[in-house]
């Protein structure tokens, strides 16, 4: 079985954080794995905009994972605003991050809620995660003087702007999660657009947006050829990114038997 939830938000209720480029990567990613790695169409699904709030997000996690068995092939692609809050809960100055869905002001889902329900899957599944939002503690990082900001904009929500409701759960959440999972025990690869304190940055590529990591790593692919491993796609992206002037490091997490795998098998 192959199955593949793509989400992509770019109209948030917040004013002024609309992004641009969340539904075509969206898109684009449900098609490269409909064209070229034998998904099909109707396992596939594409959640946009104001279908994803939480609440509907948890649930096409958990009906992506029904069923699921040793050998099968899933994928959840996130395209949104990403955000963190301080850990509560300990006396370290740590932070947590999260996913910002349509309802971010009342909900935001923690990076802990999400390894809640990653382990639930069986082993052997061979499940990816794409990640192309940001989590940072300050919009600091400068838009290339070349470039205004309509070209390039952080996909990150600093929790001021998220309001007191949703950080509050966030905290809450937080503090019933562990904090820490090695990534020798991890069941997912990960594909995430940048380092845990750098941006992924929302830009233009001709007429279209899309995120940076999304419309490189679609191009590596492409370069590359499809039975490129995760490894090798990293080792290209980095490089790529850096030579369109964009301050992010793609990381890939998991096993190192995961590591080596072809993407999207």
């Amino acid at each position: 079985m192959k199955r593949a939830l793509c989400i992509g938000i770019n109209d948030y209720p917040i004013p002024d954080m609309d992004l641009q480029g969340c539904v075509n990567d969206a898109k684009a990613w449900a098609k490269l794995l409909v064209d070229n790695y034998d998904f099909a169409k109707p396992d596939v699904s594409v959640m946009l905009n104001k279908k994803a709030t939480k609440a509907n997000i948890v649930k096409g996690i958990k009906a992506l994972f029904t069923g699921a068995r040793s050998g099968d092939v899933l994928v959840l692609a996130n395209s949104g605003h990403g955000t963190y809050v301080a850990d509560r809960s300990g006396d370290e100055p740590m932070y947590d991050e999260a996913m910002c869905p349509y309802d971010t002001k009342d909900n935001l889902i923690v990076d802990d809620e999400l390894r809640e329900l990653f382990t639930a899957l069986p082993r052997g599944v061979r499940f990816t995660f794409i990640s192309d939002s940001c989590h940072s503690g300050s919009l600091t990082r400068a838009v290339p003087p070349e470039l205004t900001p309509d070209h390039r904009k952080p996909r990150f929500l600093k929790p001021k702007d998220i309001g007191r409701r949703g950080i509050a759960k966030l905290a809450d959440a937080t503090s019933k999660h562990p904090k820490t999972f090695p990534e020798s025990g991890m069941r997912e690869i990960l594909l995430s657009g940048c380092r845990a304190d750098q941006f992924s940055f929302d830009a233009r590529f001709g007429d279209k947006s899309y995120g940076a990591m999304t419309f490189t790593a679609l191009g590596v692919i492409a370069a590359a050829g499809h039975d490129i491993t995760y490894a090798g796609l990293r080792k290209r992206l980095v490089p790529a990114l850096q030579a369109a002037s964009f301050d992010q490091e793609p990381q890939v997490e998991g096993t190192a038997a995961n590591k080596r795998r072809v993407v999207f098998t």
